[in-house]
């Protein structure tokens, strides 16, 4: 194999430590910047790594891990944990040190800057990696031997850090590990060879010929202000006077709250914001990770729009054609139009129960659906967008069918995985050919399948890519694409775009309109995004006014990282070759993964909360909002986590918020009978006046970002500033007191309502029953729920408040370790051995129950297949299934009663 490198090419530091540090067996080529290596990309791309005939890896980072693993050194010496969060500093590489480093290099290199302009850009990186190396207690990342990702973030960092300025004395862990690295044999050869004085002057071409980071863009979101920039600093005496007297205004500056007709239509002169949500399988019951990678997260927003006056429509629906539901129906022993309708049902009722507040809620198996699908289809043919191939597939003999997608399983070729699916491996998230896996078996039968081709169509992405890159640049610049998107998406076009497979030799799904073909459906990746227009259209028959105008209306896009492929790439192509101008994502919006405690979230062992779950445990739907969006995984993978939950819950809710809200109303219904008091504002109260429209500005400025993490904390921000300003004047204490201290008594009594009304509205796209308490017990008009950045009196002197009660209870450690021991899965001596289930670290296999329901859905699948009169030998092997489930079962049922 063939190492092509340039030297100014700033991943050749990486790559060439690698190549040293496992004595890759590969011929380095040094050649210029501009070498064209890869033939099938369409631009220069190094470094390169030549494998054999036209196999290339042309991503650094898959360079490196590819000479640790064919060493051998990184299987022997990562155990699994080690080397799950190895791919996890692999993609915090990717989405979030790497454009830091590039903006910073940039800066310093580039224009010549030093000091504290540089650094602000690289201290939360910094910072997370020497906490990392502290909490884990180990020499280097992930464990007590270096490992690609210690190579791969070396020399990341080493062109800045090589300036030790750079390296903050207080990161010591920090310093310790990159210094241990500098003294590595092969890392001091990849300096020599790579950070030559000719080798600086080509990364200083390469920066300079590449356009500047967008830095405001690679700064983290902060909550806290600089010193220079606190209220006092940044504010004149008459802006100051200009926020108390807005304030004292009231609210007759507000706008009246934005009341849009019905089916809900884009306004000339108004802001149009179209929001969609991934569309869920609907085979799947959501949990946590679901909801608040999609629904929710795009919930919060669009909530938010509505309070900004933004002419919203909020769309979603359930995936309903596909392998998913073929494979759930035969599971269940329904038609998939069955599965449809009943887990349609369960879907919206759990959205119901969460508060997820859909314009529209629909689903992909409609009439509309197939006639939008098949008129792109038709565009893209006509315009020769479309081409056809043969394909191999892999064939179950057995069950007569090929194995699209979930009908297969087996080991990834990249993770190692043990249940890759036949499209994507769950673990590492990569797209996957079936017939790629190793040790391949058909989910129906469990045999092993064969190759067989079949002829199928593909979207000629090469031919859109021109297009793709320039519609992809232009929205990248203006809109709101959160790091992982913009990576992703990028890391698509710089790998080169290739022709994808829009077809599947399934029956349940599109009919793909042409001759040769009809025996196929539409795949569900080019299929299911149409769904956002039929959904539309089957709201309106007017659809086209969102989906064909992007002239008026802002496209918002939520998801996990793992859709972000199909909505920046193949989606917008499938569009973009029509030659229509239809409305593209303007602001992509994607989440990392919520993990659950220590593992994953899995339904079949009981582990992890489910949204049909949630509503038994007793904890009310807008303390698993506040939980969820608290914690919600925007720049890494986060993890539920039960003690938090409750640590949240008491702190943050019920002693931060809760109290100050209750203590503000209780004081007016005690002290003054239910009626605001008078209110004389001193410079200390319009200085509160002051942090609080700073922090509502804040939340503004974040939550038209997307931010929606952080914009909480402004909320909790302005509790925590009411607190304080209760605590400190003691109106309990005043109001005995003289009558210039009955007077402070008030005013204080009467601005700490008034910040109560206001945190009732900034909460409402959070937690909307809340927010509809707080405004019920303080009797605040429904036209004061509008958000702007002014923080105004809106319950004036004299105004009557309701019955102030407590919002919310506490949780008690008993309750919380039921409900960890509830959700944690079953016990391991209760299984059979000899169960076809994996049994590993965190996965437990069924119980005596989970077998009765198993024996059931396969007696039914047996019945289905002979009202059918299918094959005998699928028949058989049906049967031959059931018989062995049963044994299983009896083995279960006698090891219990024995147990007894």
């Amino acid at each position: 194999m063939k190492l092509f490198l340039s030297e100014g090419s700033p991943g050749a530091l990486k790559v060439l430590a690698a190549a040293e540090a496992t004595g890759a067996p590969a011929e380095l080529k040094w050649v210029p910047q501009e070498a064209h290596v890869v033939p099938f990309l369409t631009r220069s791309q190094l470094p390169a790594l030549h494998l054999e005939k036209e196999s290339f890896l042309f991503s650094t980072n898959t360079i490196c891990q590819y000479f640790f693993r064919l060493s051998g050194k990184e299987i022997r010496d990562l155990g699994q944990d080690e080397s799950n969060f190895s791919n996890q500093l692999f993609e915090w590489d990717a989405t979030e040190l790497e454009p830091a480093l590039s903006a910073a290099l940039h800066l310093h290199l580039v224009h010549g800057k030093k000091g504290e302009e540089v650094l602000e850009i690289i201290q939360k990186p910094l910072n997370y990696i020497d906490q990392t190396l502290v909490k884990r207690g180990t020499p280097y990342l992930t464990g007590n031997a270096e490992s690609a990702v210690d190579v791969v973030l070396w020399g990341a960092l080493f062109p800045l850090l090589r300036d030790e300025s750079f390296l903050p004395d207080e990161l010591k862990a920090l310093r310790r590990w990159f210094q241990n690295m500098n003294q590595k044999e092969y890392c001091k050869k990849a300096v020599e060879s790579v950070w030559t004085p000719k080798g600086l002057l080509e990364l200083k071409a390469y920066l300079q010929k590449h356009p500047a980071p967008n830095q405001a863009f690679e700064k983290p979101a902060t909550n806290e202000l600089k010193e220079e920039e606190s209220a006092q600093r940044s504010l004149s005496e008459e802006e100051i006077a200009a926020i108390a007297e807005v304030w004292v205004r009231g609210p007759a500056g507000l706008p009246k709250p934005w009341k849009p007709q019905q089916p809900i239509l884009p306004v000339e002169g108004m802001k149009n914001v179209l929001i969609t949500s991934a569309l869920p399988y609907v085979n799947n019951v959501p949990h946590l990770g679901n909801i608040i990678g999609c629904v929710l997260s795009a919930d919060t927003f669009a909530r938010y729009c509505r309070l900004r006056n933004w002419n919203t429509l909020y769309l979603c629906g359930t995936d309903e054609y596909g392998t998913a539901t073929e494979t759930k129906a035969m599971e269940e022993g329904l038609t998939p139009q069955q599965i449809c309708d009943k887990y349609y049902t369960v879907h919206a009722q759990i959205y119901q129960w969460f508060k997820i507040s859909f314009d529209y809620f629909g689903r992909t198996t409609t009439p509309h659906q197939t006639k939008i699908a098949q008129d792109i289809f038709q565009k893209l043919l006509e315009r020769n967008y479309l081409l056809t191939e043969t394909v191999d597939q892999l064939k179950c003999e057995n069950c007569a069918r090929f194995l699209a997608d979930r009908f297969v399983e087996g080991i990834c070729p990249f993770c190692n995985y043990e249940e890759a699916r036949g499209d994507q491996c769950d673990k590492c998230g990569k797209l996957i050919n079936a017939t790629e896996l190793k040790k391949p078996v058909c989910k129906v039968c469990q045999a092993t399948p064969v190759v067989r081709s079949s002829q199928h169509l593909f979207l000629d992405l090469p031919k859109l890519e021109e297009s793709l890159e320039k519609w992809l640049s232009a929205s990248q610049s203006t809109g709101d694409w959160t790091p992982n998107a913009r990576y992703i998406s990028r890391s698509w076009i710089r790998d080169g775009l290739k022709p994808r497979c829009i077809t599947r030799d399934l029956k349940w799904g599109t009919p793909v309109p042409l001759d040769d073909f009809r025996d196929k459906v539409f795949y569900v990746w080019f299929d299911a995004p149409i769904g956002y227009l039929s959904i539309a259209a089957n709201y309106t028959d007017q659809w086209e006014k969102w989906w064909k105008n992007p002239e008026q209306v802002q496209l918002y896009n939520f998801m996990a990282k793992d859709n972000v492929p199909f909505h920046s790439v193949v989606f917008p192509c499938s569009l973009l070759g029509t030659g229509d101008r239809y409305t593209l994502v303007n602001h992509l919006i994607a989440t990392e993964y919520l993990n659950y405690e220590d593992g994953k979230f899995s339904k079949s062992r009981g582990v992890g909360v489910f949204g049909d779950m949630a509503k038994d445990t007793g904890i009310p739907a807008d303390i698993w909002r506040f939980y969820l969006l608290y914690l919600r995984p925007e720049s890494q993978d986060s993890a539920f986590s039960w003690n938090d939950l409750m640590l949240k819950n008491n702190s943050e809710l019920l002693n931060t918020l809760g109290n100050f809200i209750n203590r503000a109303g209780s004081f007016v219904c005690k002290f003054f009978g239910g009626h605001v008091p008078t209110m004389e504002l001193s410079q200390d109260d319009k200085s509160l006046l002051v942090h609080i429209t700073l922090e509502l500005r804040q939340y503004n400025q974040l939550l038209e970002k997307v931010k929606i993490r952080d914009a909480l904390r402004s909320i909790l921000n302005i509790a925590r500033l009411g607190n304080q300003y209760l605590q400190v004047n003691e109106p309990w204490k005043r109001i005995k007191g003289s009558e210039a201290d009955k007077k402070q008594a008030s005013t204080v009594i009467g601005v700490a309502v008034n910040i109560a009304s206001l945190l009732s509205v900034i909460l409402q796209p959070y937690m909307p029953s809340v927010s509809a308490a707080i405004q019920e017990q303080l009797c605040i008009p429904a036209d004061y729920n509008v958000v702007t950045n002014d923080f105004v009196c809106t319950l004036p002197a004299g105004h009557q408040i309701g019955t102030v009660t407590p919002l919310f209870q506490k949780l008690e450690t008993e309750q919380i370790e039921n409900l960890r021991k509830r959700f944690g899965g079953g016990q391991f001596e209760d299984f059979p051995l000899n169960l076809k289930q994996k049994v590993v670290k965190g996965e437990q296999a069924v119980g005596t129950k989970e077998l009765q329901e198993e024996v059931a859905k396969q007696d039914n699948y047996v019945q289905q297949l002979k009202a059918q009169n299918a094959e005998k030998k699928q028949v058989d092997a049906a049967v031959s299934k059931l018989a062995e489930l049963q044994k299983q079962l009896n083995l279960a049922e006698g090891k219990a009663k024995k147990r007894k």
